[in-house]
């Protein structure tokens, strides 16, 4: 077989089993993983495929392009109200300090909290902010930090540096990607910052994310998976996927 016959073999075969690692496609080609690797190179660079630590996905795994937090708040809808309903379970007991990150669900876990618990709750969103205001027993704290139009939340120095002073009893986390070597990811670095400044404060983490996010890698990772203490998400979670979180000792909640 020759090299461009092989390559594109390879790209197939990414394609239709989602993510190979390179002794696999070494054994598959019978070739060294010295020339899977140059193979995954010339594909990466083709387009075809994304390498991740120890193999590769196809390209359409992942989510590279951020898009406004309207066009995602309205994809998935019914998926992230279901997500946002069970995240309630794992609010803590009253007169506890939560942080709420930004997400289009974790924006409606707001606006499910109850409003007769009493919590403390820091955000840098300005749409969590927004709904949890007239909450009467919620003492709001909205951290500072230059606002990104994209996601309208705040990032940066100063939102890191105020989320360096905080310890919270439980942070719900949201993502743009779910990826078993890559961790969690978003394609921001400045997002990234703050989303990493949000686990360090946290004694427990929660991550809310619809299926489809699952199996997914942006450039930019902000978690490893071992940093995750419960995900909650939908009824699109592969079956094989689930018991590998919950081996990592991830309680996964599907909503």
């Amino acid at each position: 077989m020759y090299a461009e016959e092989r390559q594109q073999a390879m790209a197939r075969l990414v394609t239709e089993r989602r993510r190979l690692s390179v002794a696999a496609l070494a054994e598959e080609y019978a070739v060294t993983t010295e020339t899977v690797r140059r193979d995954l190179s010339v594909l990466e660079r083709a387009g075809l495929v994304r390498r991740v630590h120890g193999g590769a996905v196809p390209a359409s795994a992942l989510a590279s392009v951020e898009s406004e937090l309207d066009e995602r708040a309205g994809t998935h809808t019914a998926a992230k109200e279901r997500i946002a309903r069970a995240a309630v379970a794992q609010l803590p007991p009253d007169g506890s300090t939560v942080i709420i990150d930004a997400g289009s669900t974790t924006a409606r876990l707001a606006t499910a909290i109850p409003t007769d618990l009493r919590l403390s709750v820091h955000t840098h969103a300005v749409p969590v902010a927004a709904r949890l205001v007239s909450l009467p027993r919620v003492d709001l704290h909205l951290l500072p930090g230059r606002v990104r139009r994209t996601t309208q939340a705040a990032v940066g120095a100063d939102t890191v540096a105020a989320l360096g002073l905080l310890r919270a009893d439980v942070v719900f986390l949201g993502t743009n990607g779910l990826e078993a070597e890559h961790g969690l990811s978003t394609p921001d670095s400045d997002e990234a910052g703050t989303k990493r400044a949000i686990v360090a404060a946290a004694r427990r983490v929660v991550v809310l994310t619809d299926s489809s996010k699952i199996g997914a890698a942006a450039p930019v990772r902000f978690a490893r998976l071992d940093e995750v203490d419960c995900l909650v998400t939908d009824d699109g979670i592969e079956d094989g996927v689930r018991r590998h979180l919950e081996e990592l000792g991830i309680e996964v909640v599907v909503a």
